[in-house]
């Protein structure tokens, strides 16, 4: 099936973004291996590596803004629920966890991670829908 305008959008501009997300993290990870990362600078280069990760979130938005084919946007817009509900679910329970130092510590950004592997669990569950003929 070829994709419309708004899907090879998305696909491009996700693809730049995780690409740039590569480069930027494996540059702040060698500088800091290098020198330790403090004051100002040191905030920045932190902050780095989260703006394509952003910048995904933001894409997806604008792709369901875009996309004219209202059953595709529904799929997109159910596995990003989806997602949300996956991570959050996950990022809550764990939080109460570790809360009663049950669990070690895990660092924020795994939510993100949780989220995108959310995308592809709903990625799944729309296969399925699709296949027993519950599209809409």
């Amino acid at each position: 099936m070829a994709m419309n305008r708004a899907q090879k959008r998305y696909s491009v501009s996700v693809m730049l973004l995780m690409a740039g997300y590569v480069l930027i993290l494996l540059g702040v990870v060698a500088y800091h291996d290098n020198h330790p990362l403090h004051g100002p600078l040191g905030y920045v280069a932190g902050l780095l590596p989260a703006f394509p990760v952003i910048g995904v979130f933001f894409v997806l938005g604008r792709y369901l803004v875009e996309e004219r084919d209202e059953y595709l946007r529904m799929q997109v817009t159910r596995q990003a629920l989806i997602a949300t509900g996956f991570a959050m679910s996950i990022a809550t329970a764990w939080g109460f966890l570790e809360n009663f130092d049950l669990v070690p510590h895990v660092y924020a950004y795994y939510a993100a991670i949780l989220w995108f592997a959310g995308l592809g669990l709903g990625a799944c569950i729309n296969k399925v829908v699709a296949m027993r003929g519950g599209g809409e």
